[in-house]
């Protein structure tokens, strides 16, 4: 089941690089950025509370929340970033190198959760690697 959810990802992310990159024109990018995260938060605050999981914030633990706090600051940078390199630049081009995101995480996962690299995951990581910068020197 994780797979179709990891496609469904992968597409509204590429319609997240076409429509930013429509939406950011003439537009300061944090600006962009900034109301394209007050409709983040609108919209899953509102699944939150329609599912009924809001009520779940008190389970949450000190580390929960330290963990979590660090990924809204990663996801706030990622997300400032993306959108200026997409306002100056071509979307197949930073698309494909905000990609690399993919090879960062492998040898990140392998660092933290001491998950194992095996050849297939090493190929397709240098793969996705190769292809990054086949794309930044278009």
């Amino acid at each position: 089941m994780w797979f179709y959810y990891a496609l469904l990802s992968a597409l509204f992310a590429a319609l997240t690089a076409i429509f930013a990159k429509m939406g950011v024109s003439n537009v300061n990018s944090n600006l962009a950025t900034g109301i394209r995260t007050v409709i983040i938060l609108v919209l899953v605050w509102s699944i939150v509370f329609i599912k009924g999981e809001a009520k779940d914030i008190s389970s949450l633990s000190k580390f929960n929340l330290i963990f979590l706090t660090l990924s809204g600051v990663a996801t706030g940078l990622s997300w400032l970033f993306y959108f200026k390199a997409l306002q100056i630049g071509k979307v197949s081009q930073v698309a494909a190198v905000d990609k690399l995101s993919v090879a960062i995480a492998i040898i990140l996962s392998i660092l933290f959760f001491k998950e194992t690299l095996t050849f297939k995951t090493a190929i397709g990581a240098l793969l996705i690697i190769g292809g990054t910068i086949l794309f930044a020197l278009k």
